[in-house]
């Protein structure tokens, strides 16, 4: 099913939207919760990733499949290595099936897990047989993706001796990783991070009363607005929940898009953008997103829409998501009539001065692109195909959008 935008009409943006909780937050809350029942959760994350990982965590089949929800992936492989009574087989969709997970099963059987492939090696489907792991030093490459990190980060003070990891080469979207040890102190776990090395104590939980913990919005929603403003003059919206300070590495939203046109306001509540640049002369963007490649799509698209140069680096992860996001990037981007050039780590867009109309977006299943392009119907009507991929992290997104937008 696709959805045709076409918002070029639009003279003013005003609205006030809520978004529900961080998925990246919620995921690694649910399997501390698992593991450490004293915790509760406020705010959760109504996305499709998080349904599939809640439901998956209550899952008493021998097989769990959660289809396209990665993050799922990762954090099941390691938590389900520590139950000691279950056997399973963890799977996913087709495009799940194409995405590695070696280094971290690797990991996880440097400390004593049960792990084999069901088909390929280095993918799932993979068999896992839950047990005790007594052994609490580990090594793992910091450049692919900080979910393998993180997933060992999780199950660490579980462990009876805890948790010793050595990060090797350069370490990748940081940001994540200081989410995950933020939530873990959180719950009163001890934690060093010095160098390249993590070290993690067992929690001991006998006598621990029920902690809350409540969820921050999702910062990573949130630029598809961001992205509206800078593409829409006269915009202001407001985003109930978002705080000053945040755990999300996406919060460094408000920096990028000063660049692009788009003001901050924190309130005590919420914030407010805004936008009047119809009189700035934008210079090329040019940025290192290592640490947060996940808003490279949306402020691509921005920069299209405002016909300005982009150079964006440290994209290497983005190859291994829903899609290869940078061969999807450049697909899309050409049939809108720019010029671009990609690398294994690198988008960048050469020339966009004239935006093709009425062209139809591909989504390639992921989520991100049809949010990502949605803001560019202000500038030029475009269609996006299979609209129904945003529940993967944002299912109001089209309600939120129009409600914006003044539609019913």
């Amino acid at each position: 099913m696709s959805i045709l935008l076409d918002h070029t009409n639009t003279k003013a943006i005003n609205g006030t939207i809520t978004i529900s909780g961080s998925k990246s937050e919620s995921n690694r809350l649910l399997i501390l919760q698992k593991l450490f029942p004293f915790i509760t959760i406020e705010n959760l994350s109504n996305s499709d990733d998080t349904y599939y990982l809640k439901n998956a965590l209550n899952n008493t089949s021998k097989t769990i499949d959660i289809g396209h929800a990665g993050t799922a992936m990762r954090f099941l492989t390691a938590y389900l290595t520590t139950q000691d009574t279950k056997n399973t087989i963890l799977t996913g969709s087709s495009r799940m099936q194409e995405r590695p997970i070696k280094l971290l099963v690797d990991a996880l059987l440097d400390i004593g897990a049960d792990i084999t492939y069901l088909n390929n090696e280095g993918f799932p489907p993979v068999i896992i047989k839950g047990k005790k792991l007594l052994k609490n030093k580990v090594s793992i490459k910091g450049s692919v993706s900080s979910q393998y990190t993180s997933a060992l980060l999780l199950i660490a003070p579980s462990l009876q001796n805890g948790l010793e990891i050595k990060l090797k080469g350069q370490i990748t979207s940081v940001p994540y990783i200081n989410m995950t040890l933020s939530l873990l102190k959180k719950i009163g776990v001890k934690i060093s991070f010095i160098d390249n090395k993590i070290r993690v104590k067992s929690l001991i939980t006998s006598n621990l009363q029920t902690k809350v913990l409540s969820i921050e919005p999702d910062w990573s929603s949130a630029s598809y607005f961001y992205s509206l403003a800078a593409l829409q003059p006269n915009t202001s919206i407001e985003l109930i929940g978002f705080k000053e300070k945040s755990l999300q590495g996406d919060r460094i939203l408000p920096e990028i898009y000063k660049q692009l046109g788009v003001t901050t306001i924190f309130n005590k509540k919420s914030i407010c953008i805004n936008s009047n640049q119809l009189s700035i002369d934008f210079k090329p963007i040019l940025l290192d997103l290592k640490d947060t490649p996940d808003l490279a799509q949306t402020i691509a698209v921005t920069c299209l829409g405002l016909g300005i140069k982009c150079h964006l680096t440290g994209l290497h992860t983005l190859k291994i998501k829903e899609t290869d996001r940078l061969v999807a990037l450049k697909n899309e981007f050409e049939k809108l009539g720019a010029i671009v050039k990609i690398t294994n780590d690198s988008f960048q867009l050469l020339s966009s001065n004239r935006i093709r109309r009425n062209s139809t977006v591909k989504t390639y299943n992921d989520h991100r692109m049809a949010m990502a392009f949605a803001p560019l119907s202000v500038k030029v009507p475009i269609q996006i195909e299979n609209q129904e991929v945003v529940s993967k992290s944002y299912p109001d997104f089209w309600t939120d959008l129009k409600h914006l937008l003044g539609e019913s």
